[in-house]
């Protein structure tokens, strides 16, 4: 079956389109994606391969994640979350399980954002402890995984574990870390303006520009521009 996912996908490949993706996903050598090498497919279609092999055992699902090539583990990961969806308890576990253990291969943004926020769903009524871990990782990956976990908790919202992923992470260094924090606590503020904004007044002044921009970009032009200009 790998194989056959693997040619479906070659037959599909686009090669100006992958010098285009090869830039956008910064994959030159001391980039955050050093290496990752793109056929140039869009998205529909590889949602597409993923549902004709969406029965896919973790076994051909980890060969896909282990490849070099981005649609490779693009459809992996959209085979997992779609399985993750419709089966029971015990396996999500399963599931989950195979996610953390693979996290590290989960090696650019548009792949932890695909996953991560529905993967996440297995921790709403878990022990939490494991956000901590990954939120203080050496990993990039497993960082921003751990503040998109907290997209699942946004949807039923339950904020603490946003917030608290967040103010560990507020001081990183990485631009990417920056614009998902941002993000989460924009989603936060959407459903609890005031339990956002509780966090900022605490942390606007330290948080790096871009993050508090991605946080505040749904705020009326005036409470923006007072954040901007740290005259709360």
């Amino acid at each position: 079956m790998i194989q056959e996912i693997k040619n479906d996908l070659d037959k599909l490949k686009n090669p100006k389109k992958a010098k285009i993706l090869q830039r956008f996903f910064k994959t030159k050598k001391g980039e955050y994606g050093e290496g990752d090498i793109f056929l140039g497919i869009v998205v529909p279609e590889q949602r597409f391969v993923a549902r004709k092999y969406k029965d896919a055992p973790l076994s051909i699902i980890a060969k896909l994640i282990e490849s070099k090539i981005h649609e490779h583990r693009f459809v992996g990961l959209l085979i997992l979350v779609e399985q993750f969806k419709k089966t029971d308890e015990l396996y999500r576990k399963k599931i989950f399980d195979f996610y953390i253990k693979n996290a590290k291969k989960v090696n650019n943004w548009d792949l932890v954002d695909l996953s991560a926020p529905c993967i996440g769903e297995y921790l709403l009524d878990k022990d939490t402890t494991l956000l901590v871990r990954l939120a203080k990782s050496k990993n990039l990956w497993e960082r921003r995984i751990s503040i998109m976990f907290t997209y699942a908790f946004i949807r039923e919202n339950k904020f603490n574990e946003t917030l608290k992923i967040a103010e560990l992470l507020i001081q990183d260094e990485h631009d990417l870390i920056h614009k998902a924090v941002g993000w989460m606590l924009r989603e936060v503020g959407e459903r609890d303006q005031e339990a956002e904004e509780k966090f900022l007044k605490k942390h606007y002044k330290n948080m790096p520009r871009t993050m508090l921009r991605y946080a505040i970009e749904k705020f009326e032009e005036k409470k923006r521009k007072t954040y901007l200009n740290g005259l709360l």
